[in-house]
């Protein structure tokens, strides 16, 4: 089994009781929402990442405040030629603020969209997991960094391979 391993740091945005969320574009060419954020290049510092993919992805400059906590997820996926991957990604969480810039759609990228919205709403919407750890720990702020409470995903492969997000 192929061992992966995916490092990406995101921001959660929340001003005027609504959260900034980027739609994302799987791989079966479903789309759901999540936190604005991604891949950590290689020798790329994670406070420079989020910076540089909320931008990308929304169109806003942010300042990241805080530290909120690191979250890993881990499941398999099938490979071609019947090979099984098994992928762990890791996503440092920011809290950070919008100082600039305007709202916009991320253009040849993994997401197609980008918008605030209520949180009273995040319920309802069809969004990953990493909205919910990141809206934990942004409420909760436990001193480990970890969000407690969040379910493991099932260890079903996700359509088409691993996710971008």
């Amino acid at each position: 089994m192929k061992q992966e391993l995916r490092v990406a740091a995101y921001a959660v945005c929340v001003r005027d009781e609504a959260i900034l969320l980027a739609r994302l574009t799987l791989r079966d060419g479903s789309k759901r929402w999540t936190l604005p954020g991604g891949g950590i290049d290689h020798g790329e510092d994670p406070y420079d990442t989020v910076i540089r993919e909320v931008e990308e992805e929304t169109g806003f400059a942010i300042e990241p405040t805080s530290l909120l906590g690191v979250d890993s997820q881990r499941h398999t996926y099938p490979r071609r030629l019947g090979a099984t991957a098994d992928f762990q990604s890791l996503r440092i969480v920011y809290e950070a603020e919008v100082t600039g810039g305007e709202l916009r759609h991320e253009t040849n990228g993994s997401t197609d969209m980008a918008a605030w919205h209520p949180l009273k709403q995040i319920p309802a919407l069809d969004r990953v997991l990493l909205v919910d750890v990141g809206l934990t720990l942004w409420r909760e702020r436990p001193v480990i960094g970890r969000a407690p409470g969040i379910p493991e995903p099932h260890p079903a492969p996700s359509p088409g391979g691993a996710p971008r997000k």
